[in-house]
């Protein structure tokens, strides 16, 4: 009846395109999240904030471009669980900012498993 059959490389380009899009956009606002780390008490929030930034780049460029897919996704597995327990931790938040963080939360969750896939190159 309906045989919808999207090639599997659209996957990797708009998970790729997603962590790009986040580094890339984290250079236009760097002043504001590394005063936001600073305040989370992150040392050498600067650094961090940089290299975290050109690891979402790299790796998702390389998810967009199909090359070394197991070892982007592993990269990208490890920062978004990083970044998720320690910058996403929705409990310890009040209500009125608690909802925000738990739907950043598991729409990461999310992004790890379509990562998994990835990486399992299924």
């Amino acid at each position: 009846m309906f045989d919808f059959q999207p090639h599997p490389h659209l996957g990797l380009i708009l998970m790729g395109g997603v962590f790009a899009w986040a580094g890339i956009q984290h250079f236009f606002h760097f002043r504001h999240l590394t005063g936001w780390l600073a305040s989370r008490r992150w040392p050498f929030p600067a650094t961090l904030l940089t290299l975290g930034s050109l690891l979402q780049i790299a790796g998702g460029g390389l998810l967009i471009v199909g090359v070394l897919i197991p070892f982007a996704a592993a990269a990208l597995i490890v920062f978004t669980v990083v970044a998720n327990l320690t910058l996403l931790d929705f409990w310890r938040q009040p209500p009125e900012m608690r909802q925000t963080s738990q739907n950043a939360f598991t729409g990461n969750i999310a992004l790890i498993g379509g990562l998994l896939l990835a990486a399992c190159g299924g």
